[in-house]
């Protein structure tokens, strides 16, 4: 009886310790792309700077929102017509995606230049000063038609924005972009610095960002981050044409954040065109399956961010800090964050 008596309140107590563990697992999972999506094409006019900024916006068909905005910043020789997955994604998750194109470090820069000579035109368009400077304040009005587009009468999404959680996300030149407008400190010549101050954004993905070229006082150049980031990269991201930042150094900027919550999905053989795709690439057909399997995961994981971030669920936190996202990409990234210090 008293062996009986014991095995019953030890089957009891591990009763209590398994319920216990499963309130403490998080209720959450990645939603599916269920809403319908619908997209739409503007030509956008910044008279200010005599600019034009065409963009491509994805959004849920149905429902009042709010929905959360996210505006998504390409890579070099890019365009607002990349990275459809991720808009289409996002939007059926019911976020509002916006892709913008970055005049002058668009795909004009090797469209229509045969084939033997667009590395050396990519070059020299990423060699353009002006390109980098116009990026950043490309995203800041592209905020400003957001703004007019919820009170617009004639817009599909008057009142349907949620203008409280604004986002910027972006590949490669776009994770520069991205984080330029999160709060970056640019190490410039001379002791100089200069930094972009954005407060409307709320949150930032950067993908495959480069180093900085001056690499002076990296912890306070990104000291000045004060919003949650994830970044993401590989194992591979390495880019021959542009050799400053090798695979290593993608990791700089989640390595010397301090003062905001952030993380780190690296994918494992991951390169640098995981996140664009490789249309027109050598390699396409071979790296089909698994750029495929990379960007459901990129879908997911970028999707709980927001949702954790952008609509403040707690349980989305939880998923991605505790375990969640660790466990849904098991041996194809490695994930990583960081709390900030006090």
């Amino acid at each position: 009886m008293q062996l009986q008596h014991s095995l019953s309140a030890f089957a009891f107590t591990l009763t209590l310790c398994c319920l216990a563990r499963a309130e403490d697992l998080p209720v959450y999972a990645p939603p599916s792309a269920s809403l319908e999506v619908e997209v739409l094409k503007l030509e956008w006019q910044d008279k200010s700077r005599d600019r034009v900024v065409p963009v491509k916006l994805y959004f849920p068909k149905t429902g009042s929102g709010p929905f959360p905005v996210i505006v998504f910043s390409h890579g070099l020789g890019g365009s607002r017509e990349g990275y459809e997955y991720l808009g289409r994604h996002w939007a059926g998750c019911g976020y509002v995606s916006v892709h913008l194109t970055h005049m002058g470090s668009d795909d004009s820069l090797w469209k229509n230049v045969p084939a033997a000579e667009r590395g050396n035109a990519l070059k020299k368009g990423a060699a353009n000063l002006q390109s980098a400077l116009d990026r950043p304040p490309d995203v800041q009005f592209a905020l400003d038609e957001i703004t007019r587009m919820n009170v617009s009468e004639s817009s599909p999404l008057k009142s349907r924005l949620d203008l409280k959680a604004l986002a910027v996300a972006g590949h490669s030149f776009g994770g520069y972009t991205t984080l330029a407008l999160a709060g970056q400190t640019f190490m410039l010549p001379f002791f100089q610095s200069k930094r972009y101050d954005e407060p409307r954004i709320k949150a930032a993905i950067q993908m495959s960002a480069p180093a900085p070229t001056i690499r002076r006082d990296l912890d306070g150049t990104y000291a000045t981050i004060k919003i949650p980031v994830m970044h993401m990269t590989g194992t591979k991201d390495f880019l021959e044409l542009l050799p400053q930042t090798t695979a290593a150094d993608r990791r700089i900027p989640y390595d010397h954040m301090s003062q905001a919550e952030t993380c780190l999905v690296n994918f494992v053989n991951g390169d640098h065109f995981i996140f664009s795709g490789r249309v027109g690439l050598p390699g396409a057909a071979e790296r089909k399956a698994q750029d495929t399997l990379f960007q459901k995961l990129i879908c997911a994981s970028t999707t709980a961010f927001w949702d954790a971030y952008l609509k403040g669920n707690a349980a989305a936190k939880k998923w991605l800090l505790e375990g969640g996202c660790d466990k849904l990409l098991g041996k194809e990234a490695s994930f990583e964050h960081k709390t900030p210090t006090k």
